[in-house]
């Protein structure tokens, strides 16, 4: 695990990438790459990069060269099959220097070109600069597990693992992006490929960007599909799924450095311990809260006396909240999902034990385990629309056909403010720099591509395509690696995740239960009062801490002269809903979103801006 930056000219006659540019973008990442960094200078490309050791720890420095140094790669992530693709590569004639598995994409490279994507199984985000066809690659592993982002300025494309990097190039000017911020307050977080910035772009999750002759093109390599369904009884189903289960479990052991797992004692976190106590011994780490209603520290000692682990706890208090400025630094742009804190934590104290540690992450997206999936009004269990659909076409004189509901009722799931509430907050300029422009199509345009004929499978698509990548592995991601932390998703396999799609949908969800078949899988491994009991998540005690001991921040934040200057909101507006929340009505994920955006502003914007000589002191 690593964090990678660089610059390409986009003109060869025009000026090439600072050294010292590239060695400050290189440290703006130190967290993610504490072992060793690097800045290699290519002609008109430039690389920077920071090293976290886990695999071939002596020998795999970057970048790093194929046998003549015409091509130059740099990698963030793991690749699990990279011994059988060195084979395969061994064979055609390929040269290795190392036994990295970075070294064996850049050969997969030279033998296929992009095609070596389809081949790869695991996390990535890297770059490669093609000497001879002086051409950049810019990857990132099919559900966006690494993160990826670029800026094409006048004179060069920059990129880099996170903005932080990014900002360092000199001709990007940071301004906050209205339209992205739109998109925030509806999801707690920016859709790729867009991002809270003016001119900066993440590369989306299954793409690929090419750079060439100073200009870009991005395509898909990779797309999800539930067609056809397999014709399998759900014992069989759960008896493959197992075994899958098991093997991307067993291929992410692979680690030169101590290793653990999260444990939340749900059934996907308990699943994946379950299955490493197989091959050994596991060190486990979980978090909790004081508030019962949020604690799960009981269900996760449950697992861990059932397997035997190691196992670790803290319990998060409202005085964690002292880091948001720091974590606000660390995601680089406005992320309102709460558990991003507890997060943060977990991490922090898993890595003071281990370098690794593996998670649960995917397991509701690929088997309908969330419970807004029961109110959608659509359950293969059940023989017409029933929840929030059949209510709402009840009421508006028009039932929703059987085969296809209405996704309005999972629109205003998925949102934190909805159109109207947006309204009701935002400054007049705000107002007149959306007008016009509709959130939801976001969501619209994946369920019009989602290649499913039910609402249950077209909903996991556009979950696996939004909140899963854009929301779930962002916060893992930047909150595991603010601690030089690796994490891996067993749930993550693409062919764990293609093998899901394919099941039909009462395996998934049944009479409002979820998870069908994976409960099944998972008998006698885990024990069934774990399997069979109500889902918690994984959020924190907003309403009450900001009713107590984080109420004074909340104020001094959002009603301060800085705050007021901004041109999303209208001051009035704010303090009302602050007050609001006060007497008892329940706005905490709100208050949340909208203090998380302005720590952006403070930390991340005000601080470019006193880099650059401009913006608020």
């Amino acid at each position: 695990m690593c964090g990678i930056a660089g610059q390409v000219a986009l003109d060869a006659r025009g000026p090439h990438p600072d050294p010292g540019v590239l060695g400050r973008m290189g440290d703006a990442q130190l967290h993610r790459g504490p072992d060793e960094g690097s800045v290699l200078q290519l002609g008109p490309c430039g690389f920077a990069f920071r090293r976290l050791s886990i695999i071939d720890v002596a020998g795999g420095h970057q970048p790093i060269a194929n046998e003549d140094e015409s091509a130059w790669i740099e990698l963030n992530g793991e690749i699990y099959n990279y011994l059988e693709l060195r084979e395969e590569l061994l064979a055609l004639g390929h040269v290795f220097r190392t036994k990295s598995d970075a070294e064996v994409v850049l050969h997969g490279y030279e033998q296929y070109g992009t095609d070596i994507l389809g081949k790869l199984v695991g996390m990535f985000a890297f770059a490669i600069w093609d000497v001879r066809r002086r051409e950049l690659i810019l990857a990132r592993d099919r559900v966006g597990k690494k993160p990826l982002w670029y800026h094409q300025g006048k004179t060069w494309l920059s990129f880099a693992s996170e903005p932080s990097a990014l900002l360092q190039a000199p001709d990007l000017a940071p301004e906050a992006d209205l339209e992205a911020i739109h998109l925030y307050l509806t999801y707690q977080y920016v859709p790729a490929p867009r991002s809270a910035f003016r001119g900066v772009k993440k590369v989306p999750p299954g793409h690929f960007l090419r750079l060439r002759d100073g200009q870009v093109e991005v395509s898909r390599y990779w797309d999800l599909s539930y067609r056809p369904k397999r014709e399998i009884s759900e014992a069989d189903a759960a008896d493959e799924l197992r075994a899958l289960l098991r093997e991307a479990v067993r291929c992410r052991l692979m680690s030169e450095v101590p290793l653990g797992a999260f444990l939340s004692g749900g059934v996907d976190s308990s699943g994946v311990v379950a299955l490493m106590s197989e091959f050994g011994q596991v060190r486990t780490f979980s978090i909790g809260f004081e508030e019962g209603a949020f604690d799960e520290l009981p269900f996760s000692r449950q697992l861990a006396q059932h397997v035997g682990s190691d196992h670790s706890e803290k319990v998060v208090r409202p005085v964690a909240a002292d880091v948001l400025p720091q974590l606000a630094r660390h995601f680089g742009e406005p992320f309102a999902d709460s558990s991003a804190l507890p997060t943060y934590y977990l991490a922090k104290m898993t890595a003071e034990s281990v370098t690794v540690a593996l998670s649960g992450d995917g397991g509701d997206e690929l088997f309908g385990g969330y419970e807004r999936y029961k109110y959608l009004g659509y359950d293969p269990g059940q023989a017409a629309p029933s929840g929030w659909s059949g209510l709402l076409g009840r009421l508006l004189g028009r039932p929703a056909p059987p085969a296809e509901p209405s996704r309005d009722p999972y629109y205003l799931m998925m949102s934190y403010f909805t159109p109207e509430q947006k309204q009701a907050v935002y400054s007049g300029a705000m107002k007149a720099a959306v007008a016009g422009s509709d959130t939801y199509a976001y969501l619209g345009e994946l369920y019009d591509r989602a290649a499913a004929d039910g609402f249950l499978d077209k909903t996991l698509y556009v979950e696996t395509m939004s909140y899963l990548p854009e929301a779930l592995l962002v916060k893992v991601d930047i909150a595991s690696m603010a601690s030089s932390l690796e994490v891996r998703c067993p749930f993550l396999d693409h062919r764990l995740i293609e093998f899901a799609a394919r099941l039909p949908e009462r395996l998934k969800l049944r009479n409002g239960t979820g998870k069908i078949v994976l409960k099944r899988a998972l008998a006698g491994l885990v024990p069934d009062a774990l399997l069979h009991r109500k889902k918690m998540g994984f959020g924190i005690p907003l309403g009450p801490w900001f009713r107590g001991e984080l109420r004074d921040l909340l104020r001094d934040t959002l009603l301060s002269t800085r705050a007021r200057q901004r041109p999303f909101f209208d001051p009035v507006a704010i303090e009302a809903l602050i007050d609001a929340h006060q007497r008892g009505e329940e706005h905490g994920p709100r208050l949340w979103a909208l203090l998380m955006l302005e720590l952006w502003c403070r930390e991340v914007l005000d601080a470019a801006g006193r880099a650059r000589g401009a913006g608020p002191s």
